[in-house]
């Protein structure tokens, strides 16, 4: 899920699109390392965030791990932030585990050359608007940090509460009757072929 800071307007991408092949090319998810940045950074007081991209994994659990068919959980796995330093370098902030409550939080350089042909505007079907390194997407400059943390908080919440939603539906129709695998049954039968 993919929230413009600034505006707060939402959208989703998912694995094969090309939107989601630009942020994947753009914020490097799979990076596990962290440069150093000013220390008001690391404090909390960095330029705008111009997105936020809430990594997620759909379709996980099941049996034999978990005691729900298979597909109906929903995993927040990073969460990663983009913002621009005053000399036009973008950087990501990455929170690897949104979910628990911690301080580990890394910062990496994004690639200039993929920032400079993101078009954030387009993704979210603004035809208006210009790409997420305009100065457009910078209008607030007051408080923008809060404002994002609070689009992000809702957008996640609304994405968990869908997921939830979706799990009761799919545990609803597994607890009809013979859905799933036996329940109280053996799995296998022996059978003796000599009598």
């Amino acid at each position: 899920m993919v929230v413009a800071g600034g505006t707060g307007r939402t959208a989703a991408v998912r694995s094969g699109q090309r939107d989601f092949a630009r942020l994947w090319q753009l914020l490097e998810p799979a990076h596990t390392g962290t440069e150093r940045v000013p220390d008001d950074w690391a404090e909390g007081s960095f330029p705008q965030v111009r997105l936020t991209v809430l990594w997620g994994l759909s379709g996980v659990g099941g049996w034999p791990s978990t005691n729900r068919p298979p597909g109906g959980d929903v995993a927040v796995e990073r969460q990663d932030q983009l913002v621009v330093a005053a000399d036009g370098t973008p950087w990501v902030r990455s929170d690897p585990r949104p979910t628990v409550e911690d301080d580990d939080i890394r910062w990496h350089r994004a690639p200039r050359s993929v920032f400079e042909r993101f078009d954030l505007a387009r993704l979210l079907g603004d035809a208006e608007g210009g790409p997420v390194a305009s100065t457009a997407a910078a209008a607030d400059p007051d408080g923008p940090l809060r404002d994002d943390v609070r689009w992000a908080a809702t957008a996640g919440a609304l994405g968990l509460a869908a997921g939830a939603g979706g799990t009761l539906l799919i545990r609803r129709a597994a607890a009809r009757r013979e859905a799933g695998p036996p329940r109280e049954e053996p799995r296998q039968v022996l059978i003796d072929l000599d009598e």
